[in-house]
């Protein structure tokens, strides 16, 4: 089957600044997270908005837990390019966002495994960090902030009668003042840690 490439993405080009603030400060947003692919026999997520529509995808055109994912808007243009640095014990993701015109930045921030049901995350050029804590494989967890403040929440989703759907099916919540797309990047790569992508 033929790829479908990623274009580039038409968003807002990053400053310096703006890696170190909030993008997205459109306050808290509820996503759901269906980790699987849109495409035929591939692996990734496809993130919903709160008003149902796809409003992210993530492609991995090479096995579970590959080397290279992109990270996409709806229509298929580029937001955020993730890769594999390194293996096994010392394995790192290193995410790079998209400019305006499709030439990408430097790397906006690195993860890696800490200890055993865990990750840090540092955003490059200013020393923000984050922490995902929650055990590998399970469906509930948190990204953190270095003060403790819980920036987004993890968990398995529930219909409004109270019925717990599968595994694979995540509500995401973002709190404000947390850039968006870094929450869902380290979703991705916590996804992609953990060889659920």
């Amino acid at each position: 089957m033929a790829k479908i490439q990623p274009l580039p993405a038409a968003s807002p080009s990053p400053s310096a600044a703006d890696e170190c603030q909030s993008l997205h400060p459109r306050g808290e947003q509820v996503y759901t997270v269906w980790m699987k692919s849109l495409v035929f026999s591939g692996n990734g997520c496809t993130v919903y908005g709160a008003d149902g529509r796809v409003a992210f995808r993530v492609d991995n055109y090479g096995c579970r837990g590959g080397r290279e994912v992109f990270f996409m808007d709806r229509a298929g243009k580029t937001l955020i390019r993730i890769q594999r640095k390194s293996f096994e014990v010392f394995r790192r993701w290193e995410a790079c966002r998209y400019l305006d015109d499709g030439e990408e930045t430097r790397p906006w921030f690195s993860v890696q495994k800490a200890g055993k049901n865990g990750a840090a995350a540092r955003i490059h050029g200013c020393g923000r960090t984050f922490a995902i804590d929650g055990c590998a494989r399970k469906s509930d967890y948190k990204i953190t902030g270095a003060d403790g403040a819980v920036a987004a929440a993890i968990e398995r989703k529930q219909t409004a009668s109270g019925v717990v759907l599968g595994e694979d099916v995540l509500t995401l919540t973002v709190g404000s003042g947390t850039d968006h797309l870094l929450a869902l990047g380290l979703v991705v790569i916590w996804g992609l840690m953990n060889r659920c992508l």
